[in-house]
C-alpha cells in the first residue's frame, strides 16, 4: 500500500478563457489553492513520506516562480504583447492544453509536479486546483502530453 501526504498551495493569478461564451473570456483573477498528493511505498527513516516544507520548496518554489501574481494565458492571446511591453510577469500555457480554464491549468501542475519530484522516490498520486472556494477540477493521471 502507498503511504500519501498532502501539502496545499495558495497563489494568486489574473487570467482569461478565450473564446469563452461569458464573463470569463475577461480578464480577471482569482485566489487559487492547489492540493498536491504524493505517494511513495516506503517511508523514510523519520517516518515521513517527505518533509512538508520539502515539498513547500519543490513545488511551490515553481508555483511562485511561474503562476503567484502573474498572469497564466493561452499562447494566442494579444495581452502577451502588452505583457512583454510592460515587462509583467505571465505563464504561456503549452499548446497541447492552450486556454487557462482549471482543468488545464491542474493538468499543467500535475505534469509540471512530475518533474519536480523526479529523483525523489516520490510519485504524484493526485492533484486539485480550487479557482474559487467551490470550483475546482482534479488531475490524477500519471501521464503527460
Amino acid at each position: 500500500m502507498k503511504n500519501r501526504i498532502t501539502r496545499k498551495f495558495e497563489f494568486d493569478s489574473g487570467h482569461r478563457v478565450m473564446r469563452h461564451e461569458s464573463k470569463c473570456r475577461n480578464l480577471h483573477g482569482h485566489r487559487y489553492v492547489a492540493e498536491v498528493t504524493v505517494q511513495s511505498d516506503e517511508l523514510d527513516e523519520l517516518g515521513r513520506v517527505i518533509d512538508f516544507s520539502k515539498l513547500k520548496i519543490l513545488v511551490g518554489g515553481w508555483i511562485d516562480t511561474y503562476w503567484d501574481h502573474g498572469y497564466i494565458c493561452h499562447p494566442e492571446d494579444p495581452v502577451i504583447a502588452l505583457a512583454v511591453l510592460e515587462d509583467w510577469k505571465f505563464y504561456t500555457m503549452p499548446l497541447s492544453r492552450p486556454n487557462p480554464t482549471a482543468e488545464n491549468m491542474v493538468e499543467e501542475l500535475g505534469c509540471r509536479c512530475i518533474e519536480l519530484v523526479e529523483g525523489t522516490g516520490l510519485e504524484i498520486a493526485k492533484v486539485r486546483l480550487f479557482e474559487t472556494p467551490n470550483c475546482w477540477a482534479a488531475w490524477s493521471n500519471p501521464h503527460c502530453k
